[in-house]
């Protein structure tokens, strides 16, 4: 459960809460005692559900069914995220054609998947030293045979082992 804890019964220490009864009806505003005696006569608990409002938000309904409820709440909302992975790929000046088609397709398959990938140009020697722009142009080599549709989340950038790319889902 989430590392908010929620005040039950006679846990609460506000004076006075909103209270809102077991079938959702308000309540008003009351004191603590009566509402504590309101849930001990439906045999129900007291949850406090928002303790920052002004007075305190409280709520007449069984504890178990209330963890049950944001428990449920919790799975959907981690359900619905997706961790988006940074995939890597390296290729070099010399990279045949065909070689570039092949890594191009896997590119083409994260980026369905949803991740970004990096490409990245790694450089050696001499080649380090070479006019950016042409180093750009053989980047674009690959960029160009990417089968999806993508866009480009962080621009072309030189680093000391090359130029790197990231790409992502357009």
């Amino acid at each position: 459960m989430s590392t908010i804890r929620i005040r039950i019964n006679h846990q609460i220490r506000a004076p006075e809460l909103r209270v809102i009864g077991p079938e959702g009806e308000n309540i008003g505003v009351i004191t603590l005692q009566e509402a504590l005696s309101k849930a001990t006569e439906s045999g129900l608990d007291l949850i406090e559900i928002s303790p920052n409002a002004t007075p305190p938000v409280a709520k007449i309904m069984d504890y178990g069914k209330f963890q049950y409820a944001e428990n449920k709440k919790q799975k959907v909302a981690k359900a619905k995220v997706h961790t988006v992975e940074v995939k890597s790929i390296q290729i070099k000046i010399g990279t045949s054609e065909h070689d570039l088609e092949l890594k191009a397709k896997r590119v083409g398959e994260w980026i369905s998947e949803g991740n970004r990938v990096k490409i990245d140009l790694f450089l050696i020697g001499r080649s380090k030293y070479m006019e950016f722009k042409f180093l750009q142009e053989r980047l674009e080599r690959i960029l160009k045979l990417i089968p999806m549709e993508y866009k480009i989340a962080d621009p072309v950038k030189k680093g000391p082992k090359g130029l790197t790319i990231i790409i992502e889902k357009a």
